[in-house]
């Protein structure tokens, strides 16, 4: 008995089930750059659109009256829009898969269904100025392009809503600000006096079109009723923020690592419960085994070697001078300090000099080879414990402190060879902050003991004179 493929009920299942259609090349996914174009009307000239705002991974905005671009951010949107925005595609007109070569082809499509004879004149889209080509490195190789045209027009009665989707895609002149050729284009027109609604459901339209996830299903949607799952399915992974908590304005950073969003397309993906019942993976590719000999050591030579001589070349400018400086002092004030310490634990055989030769030797090698040219090497109040420690145990046994020293370096630079060339750096991710504050905690408490040490010691340099005289205090 053959069994029947229905879509299933939720609409994470049903965004699952439009994602396992078999992709032919014409559905391939694409990175997608989108664009926000609003109606803009001036006094004694006709009314002409004007970009806004562009989205590659985050969005950014049109500022100081189009002089120039803000930095870009994550876009938050509000609950309300994004319901609008479902509304307007689940009652607006949906074209998937047209074949237009200009701006006018589609114009004629899309008024064929919505039986309106001004879409030529809406959609006629002014000349832009040229291309940014700095932004154009940006976008990916082979990237297409999503517009969303929103604005209002007062000869309308109700909106107007339009969804198109181009097969193949193409280059249409003068409607987006850099030469890729465009996918998708999202229309919404209405009357008078809701320009800020309007804005709104553009931003959440093309906001959503850089969701990965929302992303692939325009591309494999079949009807209307698919975008309004992806939509459904977006809505379920949206977090809502409590009006009174949070001030909208401030505009949140780009994450340093956006994660995956492949457990959304996934059949069968964990549920929140579930998720917060398994382990989460705090390493990343840098501290796991490969199992080979130097495999990790050869990992990072190969991620490391293209940016190598980059790293050098962009410390030479006047903006990196202000981290020169800060470097220098907050390496050398350690070295000197921990090293006149030294010199008093260990009786002058390491001192200030011996420290701020063995720091700056090391630092250049670290600085060249380690691919991590600002961290800061020095003495610290562990070496200080340790080599207190070995001096009372070389003057204890009449060993020649020096020598033993060198060869626990030898000994030290072995154990680093093998440690490297085993992946041991795998064993990382399981140091948890219990353990670093245990060590440190560890160190606090010697210091303590030799600070309490040396007070006691002071009684028998300085003895206290139990049965002095008043009358011959100062003579004391």
């Amino acid at each position: 008995m053959g069994l029947c493929l229905l879509p299933p009920g939720s609409p994470s299942q049903r965004v699952q089930f439009i994602l396992r259609t078999k992709e032919d090349e014409r559905h391939v996914p694409h990175h997608l750059f989108s664009e926000l174009d609003e109606i803009c009307v001036k006094e004694g000239q006709d009314a002409e659109w004007k970009e806004t705002a562009r989205w590659l991974k985050f969005e950014e905005d049109v500022e100081d009256g189009g002089e120039r671009w803000s930095k870009p951010y994550v876009g938050t949107l509000s609950l309300h829009s994004l319901s609008e925005l479902r509304s307007c595609i689940s009652s607006g007109t949906v074209l998937l898969d047209i074949c237009a070569n200009s701006i006018e082809e589609i114009a004629e499509r899309a008024a064929e269904r919505c039986g309106l004879c001004f879409w030529g004149n809406c959609l006629k889209i002014a000349c832009r100025a040229q291309a940014e080509l700095h932004f154009m490195k940006k976008i990916p190789t082979g990237a297409e392009a999503s517009n969303v045209l929103v604005g209002e027009l007062d000869f309308l009665h109700q909106p107007i809503v339009a969804f198109v989707r181009l097969s193949p895609a193409v280059l249409l002149s003068g409607m987006t600000e850099v030469p890729i050729p465009t996918r998708f284009l999202f229309v919404l027109l209405g009357p008078e006096g809701k320009a800020h609604q309007y804005h709104e459901i553009g931003r959440s339209m093309a906001t959503i079109m850089t969701d990965e996830v929302f992303r692939d299903v325009a591309y494999e949607a079949k009807n209307g009723a698919d975008l309004v799952a992806g939509i459904d399915e977006f809505l379920d992974q949206v977090t809502v923020l409590p009006p009174g908590e949070w001030d909208p304005s401030i505009r949140i950073e780009p994450p340093k690592k956006v994660p995956s969003q492949e457990k959304r397309k996934m059949p069968g993906a964990l549920d929140d419960s579930a998720s917060h019942s398994t382990l989460e993976k705090h390493s990343g590719p840098e501290l796991q085994r490969t199992g080979r000999l130097f495999g990790g050591l050869t990992l990072d030579v190969k991620r490391k070697a293209p940016w190598f001589w980059s790293d050098f070349r962009d410390g030479l400018s006047l903006q990196c001078l202000a981290s020169f400086l800060f470097l220098y002092c907050a390496c050398m004030s350690p070295v000197i300090t921990f090293g006149g310490l030294l010199g008093e634990a260990t009786n002058g055989h390491i001192s200030a000099m011996e420290s701020l030769l063995g720091a700056s030797m090391a630092g250049v090698v670290y600085s060249l080879f380690a691919g991590q040219p600002l961290t800061i090497l020095g003495s610290t109040g562990p070496v200080l414990v340790f080599e207190k420690i070995l001096y009372k145990f070389c003057k204890e046994y009449t060993l020649s402190y020096l020598s033993l020293r060198a060869c626990i370096g030898l000994w030290t630079a072995f154990l680093c060879i093998v440690l490297v060339a085993t992946d041991a750096s795998c064993l990382v991710c399981y140091v948890t902050r219990f353990t670093e504050e245990a060590f440190a905690s560890l160190i606090c408490i010697i210091f303590i003991y030799e600070a309490l040490e040396k007070l006691s010691h002071l009684r028998d340099t300085y003895p206290v004179h139990m049965h002095s005289k008043l009358d011959f205090l100062t003579s004391y």
